[in-house]
């Protein structure tokens, strides 16, 4: 069985599929989180929230890119958020590679080099305050007074404050 298959019939299975009681995509805390697509990383846990309370963006690395902007634009301008936290995290896959090295190897494999930025970062709390900075600098986000950005460290589950 494949992973889809397997995620399907866990859906077929699933008493609780809707949120009948939330009655807006507008998250009711108004902030968005900005965080990396790691299966480690457990965002509802790491910060005790509820369905309905944040809009979530995860990405590799959880790096503020063009289409992050994009997402933080709508979820301020269209959806009410008012604050954003990015949580990037220790033993990041980004942190092991280049650029230029993944670059070479999409050419290589499918003869075309992408024309977007991998993020790779060598320490973790650089690319955050980069990824914070775009935040508060990007002309399309209204609501840039707070924006935060952590380091999860993805052994203890313990948030530091990059300043």
């Amino acid at each position: 069985m494949t992973a889809i298959e397997e995620l399907l019939q866990r859906h077929a299975q699933a008493s609780n599929l809707g949120t009948p009681t939330i009655q807006t995509p507008m998250p009711s805390m108004q902030i968005a989180i900005v965080t990396c697509m790691d299966a480690r990383i457990k965002v509802f846990d790491l910060f005790g929230l509820k369905h309905g309370e944040a809009h979530i963006l995860r990405n590799a690395g959880g790096v503020v890119t063009d289409d992050v902007i994009r997402s933080l634009a709508l979820s301020q301008r269209k959806l009410g958020t008012r604050e954003i936290i990015i949580v990037q995290h220790t033993q990041c896959g980004l942190s092991t590679i280049t650029d230029d090295e993944f670059r070479d190897e999409l050419e290589k494999d499918s003869g075309l080099r992408p024309t977007w930025a991998v993020e790779a970062f060598r320490e973790v709390k650089d690319s955050v305050r980069q990824s914070v900075q775009r935040a508060r600098r990007s002309p399309f986000l209204p609501h840039t007074d707070n924006v935060r950005g952590f380091v999860l460290d993805v052994t203890t589950g313990s948030l530091t404050e990059v300043l």
